[in-house]
């Protein structure tokens, strides 16, 4: 009688039960400690641009005197962000996203405690002061730092001290934007760029936990309020591809106008930064004092977009408006991040897109808005071109899928035209000048 083969073992994908149950536990106190510092980041965005609007409306009633110290008072903040930023932290400049990928990568030494009030204070000085930044940004970096400080002082060694840094960084971006599936996917397709099991469980487990803390600051519910849509016609569906395509070209402008700010930037590095930043903060006072609503991280301009407020007479120029205060904002080396900008553009250019098809097309049933909600999902995915979080995102801020395959077709598009077109997502190209300004 033949013997019977026993079969091999099946390795076990982690060493020991031990060591994984703790990563989990990490994870899930990571992903709190995340929580609670983006809510509170939050929060204090909030009250700040409360405050400008106040400052601004009682300014308006001392004439020349009002002016003055608008325009002083966005001035002082933004240069004292960037004081904050190059005294401090340096790594705390901009977004903080390229430096978190570069962390992960081990190309930059990325943390110092002095990071956290940096970014947090800074970044609030920052987009209060009515920068063109997202809150987006510091939440991530923020999160990664907690990451890696709970992971050195738990003795944990470099790989899972890599894990829990993903996942306190898709954190921060799901509490940012109440939006936990896509900080989860963002850490394994922006951060990270391949499916690791280990970062996936982790970064579920931090984003779970951060969203439980953080709602009990910020409350539930999806961050926009949009209207109904209905399931748009074969007719109609055909159209955002198009949207897609024009995305996608806006996207490689943005792109080339933030690097062609930041090397502009660069070349005025005999002036102190903080010179720089207030000459910034100054001209976006001026511009607050004239159009308060046109500043700051844009959430309440994306949720009247969204609500289909805006005409093809005006729709361009605030398009404009915002596509250059962004590019302008991210050169002051300021705490403050890209997404949120983004969502704003890629709406208006979708209202603008959809009304103006509704003009052309009068006898098919065009909803305008649609088009602002899969704009946002497009323009994303060109500039980012991280498609899975800019489809997961949308839909989590807008709780709708009712628009869900047109938005897939307009972000295939999104996409296609940067690659043929040989752009690098824009954290692609922030990541490399990051790598090559801490070799110099």
């Amino acid at each position: 009688m033949a013997a019977v083969e026993k079969p091999e073992a099946v390795e076990a994908p982690y060493e020991k039960t031990g060591d994984l149950l703790i990563l989990a536990l990490l994870s899930s106190a990571t992903g709190g400690l995340a929580g609670l510092l983006a809510s509170l980041f939050r929060l204090a965005l909030i009250r700040a641009d409360h405050l400008r609007d106040a400052l601004i409306v009682w300014a308006h009633g001392q004439k020349a005197g009002g002016f003055l110290l608008v325009t002083s008072a966005c001035a002082g903040a933004t240069a004292i962000a960037a004081w904050l930023v190059r005294r401090f932290a340096p790594p705390a400049s901009g977004s903080g996203i390229p430096n978190v990928e570069a962390a992960l990568e081990g190309k930059v030494h990325h943390t110092t405690l002095a990071l956290i009030p940096v970014k947090f204070f800074g970044g609030v000085l920052a987009i209060g002061s009515g920068l063109a930044l997202g809150r987006e940004g510091p939440s991530v970096q923020m999160g990664a730092c907690v990451a890696r400080r709970l992971g050195n002082i738990c003795h944990r060694n470099w790989p899972d001290v890599r894990v829990l840094m993903a996942a306190g960084a898709g954190a921060g971006l799901a509490t940012a934007f109440n939006a936990p599936i896509a900080g989860a996917i963002f850490v394994l397709e922006e951060l990270v760029r391949k499916f690791e099991p280990r970062i996936a469980m982790a970064a579920l487990g931090a984003s779970s936990s951060a969203i439980f803390v953080s709602r009990f600051f910020l409350g539930a519910g999806s961050d926009f309020h949009v209207p109904a849509f209905a399931f748009p016609s074969n007719k109609v569906r055909s159209l955002f591809f198009v949207l897609g395509i024009v995305a996608g070209l806006a996207a490689v402008a943005y792109n080339h106008t933030i690097l062609g700010a930041l090397a502009t930037a660069d070349k005025l590095r005999r002036y102190p930064v903080e010179l720089r930043a207030a000459i910034i903060g100054a001209a976006v006072g001026m511009l607050a004092w004239f159009a308060p609503e046109v500043v700051g991280g844009g959430h309440p301009i994306t949720q009247s977009t969204l609500l289909g407020v805006g005409t093809l007479a005006l729709l361009p120029l605030l398009f404009l408006v915002r596509f250059g205060l962004g590019a302008v904002s991210y050169a002051a080396a300021t705490p403050g991040g890209l997404f949120a900008p983004m969502l704003v553009l890629g709406a208006q250019l979708g209202l603008f897109f959809g009304i103006l098809c509704r003009d052309l097309f009068s006898g098919l049933n065009i909803q305008p808005e649609a088009f602002a909600l899969v704009g946002m999902g497009a323009f994303f995915c060109g500039v980012v071109q991280a498609p899975l979080t800019g489809i997961v995102l949308v839909t989590e801020m807008t709780g709708d899928v009712t628009l869900l395959l047109p938005m897939i077709g307009a972000c295939f598009m999104a996409m296609l035209v940067p690659a043929l077109l040989r752009n690098a997502p824009i954290y692609d190209s922030l990541r490399a000048r990051k790598i090559r300004f801490e070799r110099n």
